[in-house]
C-alpha cells in the first residue's frame, strides 16, 4: 500500500466510494443526497490536506484529510476526515491511514485532534479508541440512523 498526497485527478476515484458511504447515511453528518460538484468542494478543499491510499495495484482504496478544527489562537487542533472503500473492508487500511494521518498532523504543528461527530454506532469508534482518542462527551439522539433509530454523536480527541 502507497499513501501519498491526493492529486485533483484522484477526485474521480475517491468519488466512487465517497458517495456510497455517504448515501448509507451511517457515519457521516453529511447530506446524503450530496451532489458530486459539493463533495468535491468538502472533500478536496483547498484548506484541507488530503491523502490517498493506492493498494499493489494502483487503485485508490482510502482517503482522508487533516484541517485545522478551529482558527486563530486554536488552529493548531486539528480535524480529519476518513473513508475506506467498503468493499476493501476489514484489510486494516483505515488504520494504516489514521497511523499515517496521526503521524503527518503531528510533524504539521497540530498539537492534538478533534472529531466532532462520530456516530456511536460507527465500528470506527474502537479503531479511534485503539489509537488513544477519548470520548469526551455525547450528544444524545443527534443523529438519525436508517437502521438504529436515533442514535448520539461523540466528540472524540487525541492529543498529538
Amino acid at each position: 500500500m502507497l499513501i501519498r498526497e491526493a492529486a485533483a485527478d484522484d477526485w474521480p476515484r475517491i468519488w466512487s466510494f465517497w458517495h456510497r458511504i455517504v448515501a448509507a447515511g451511517e457515519t457521516y453528518t453529511w447530506d446524503p443526497d450530496t451532489s458530486e460538484d459539493a463533495a468535491r468542494a468538502l472533500w478536496m478543499n483547498p484548506a484541507k490536506h488530503v491523502y490517498v491510499v493506492e493498494d499493489d495495484a494502483g487503485a485508490v482504496v482510502a482517503s482522508a484529510y487533516v484541517t485545522p478544527n478551529y482558527g486563530g489562537p486554536a488552529a493548531r487542533i486539528a480535524n480529519a476526515g476518513f473513508m475506506v472503500d467498503p468493499d476493501q473492508g476489514g484489510r486494516g487500511i483505515g488504520r494504516l491511514l489514521a497511523e499515517h494521518i496521526l503521524a503527518a498532523a503531528k510533524a504539521d504543528g497540530y498539537r492534538g485532534m478533534v472529531f466532532n461527530a462520530v456516530v456511536e454506532t460507527n465500528p470506527a469508534v474502537r479503531l479511534w479508541t485503539s489509537l488513544g482518542f477519548t470520548i469526551l462527551g455525547t450528544v444524545p439522539d443527534a443523529f438519525d440512523h436508517p437502521r438504529h433509530g436515533r442514535v448520539g454523536l461523540h466528540i472524540m480527541h487525541k492529543a498529538l
